[in-house]
C-alpha cells in the first residue's frame, strides 16, 4: 500500500531540532534507500543499550533485528542496511514522527497518550513499576519517601506517575527528574536522592551495574503494569503487520525463551552482571496471546 506524502512541522524538543521530514509508506522509503534505521537507547540494560562496541545491543535490539531479517526476505533485500539512531525519552516520539527513525525498540511503554501520536507492535514485555533503593535506607514502599529526595527519568510514564502521586497524597516528596536511567541511578549512588522510581525490569539493570549490587534492592507495591511495544510511525498499516508477523513468529517459534533467557538469566555486558529477572506470569501470557493494546486497554 503506497501512502500520500505529507509534511510533519519541526519542532524542538529537549534542545534537539526536529526538523522537517515528509512522510512515506516505511516500506517504500526502505527500498527506495536500501536502509532502515532502527532508534535505540543507550542505558536501558538489558533491552537496548551500548556497552563495549559502538553498536547497541540488548533484548530489544536483537527483536529489532528479527524484524530486519523479515524485512530482508519479504523485500528481496540481503543487502539492507541498517542504521542506528540514538534516542532518549524525550526524543524518540518525535524522532519516529518525522521519519528519521523507522523502528524503535527499546523501554518505551505502550499508552493511551502515546497512540495517538504513534503506533505500537505487539507487546514485547511487561513490567511494574517500583522503587530501587539501599536496603538500609528504610524505605520499604512508597509511603515511606515522605518528604525525601526521589528521582526518576524524564518523559517516562514513572516521572508523570510520581508528580501525580506526590500532589494526591500530599507525600511532600522532592521529584528529581534526570536525563536517563544512568543518570538516574548516579543520583541514587551519589545519595542525591534515597530512591529511584520506575520499571522494575530497569531497576534490575541498574542494579546489576552498580560497584556492589548486593547493596540494593527493588522494593514496594507496582504503581502500574505497563506493556513494552516496538514504535513506528502512525497509519501505516503495511510495515506495522510485517514487524507483528515478525514478532509473532518469534513467540509461535519459542525462540524468545532463547532470547529473554540471553539477556535476563544469564551474564550481560559490560559487568557480566545476571539479572535473574525470571519470565513473569503476565508476560507469559501476553506470548501466548499477542496484543498491541496497552496495560489500561486490557
Amino acid at each position: 500500500m503506497r501512502f500520500h506524502q505529507k509534511l510533519i512541522a519541526s519542532a524542538v524538543v529537549g534542545g534537539l531540532l526536529v526538523t522537517p521530514a515528509f512522510a512515506e509508506g516505511t516500506l517504500d522509503k526502505i527500498k527506495k534507500t536500501g536502509t532502515i534505521t532502527l532508534g535505540h537507547r543507550d542505558s536501558s540494560i538489558p533491552f537496548s543499550y551500548l556497552a563495549n562496541s559502538p553498536q547497541p545491543i540488548g533484548y530489544s535490539v536483537d527483536i529489532a533485528n528479527k524484524v530486519v531479517d523479515k524485512l530482508k526476505k519479504d523485500l528481496n533485500m540481503p543487502n539492507l542496511q541498517v542504521k542506528y539512531n540514538l534516542v532518549t525519552s524525550q526524543t524518540r516520539i518525535p524522532l519516529v514522527q518525522n521519519g528519521t527513525v523507522d523502528l524503535e525498540c527499546g523501554s518505551t511503554t505502550n499508552n493511551l497518550e502515546r497512540q495517538r501520536q504513534v503506533d505500537f507492535s505487539v507487546g514485547i514485555f511487561e513490567i511494574g513499576t517500583r522503587l530501587l533503593t539501599k536496603k538500609t535506607s528504610g524505605v520499604k514502599d512508597f509511603p515511606d519517601l515522605k518528604g525525601k529526595n526521589v528521582v526518576t527519568t524524564a518523559g517516562t510514564t514513572s516521572e508523570r506517575l510520581l508528580k501525580s502521586m506526590n500532589a494526591e497524597q500530599g507525600l511532600g516528596m522532592n521529584v528529581i527528574s534526570a536525563k536517563d536511567h544512568g543518570e538516574s541511578f548516579l543520583m541514587l549512588e551519589t545519595g542525591r536522592a534515597v530512591a529511584f522510581m520506575m520499571d522494575d525490569v530497569l531497576l534490575a539493570g541498574e542494579m546489576a551495574k552498580a560497584k556492589r549490587p548486593a547493596d540494593w534492592v527493588v522494593t514496594g507495591k507496582p504503581q502500574s503494569f505497563e506493556i513494552y511495544g516496538c514504535m513506528m510511525r502512525k497509519g501505516d498499516p503495511a510495515f506495522k503487520k510485517t514487524v507483528d508477523d515478525a514478532i509473532r513468529a518469534l513467540y509461535k517459534s519459542g525462540e524468545i525463551n532463547k532470547i529473554y533467557a540471553k539477556w535476563f538469566q544469564s551474564p550481560v555486558p559490560p559487568k557480566n552482571v545476571n539479572l535473574n529477572f525470571p519470565m513473569s506470569p503476565e508476560f507469559k501470557k501476553l506470548i501466548q496471546n499477542p496484543t498491541d493494546k496497552s496495560a489500561e486497554q486490557m
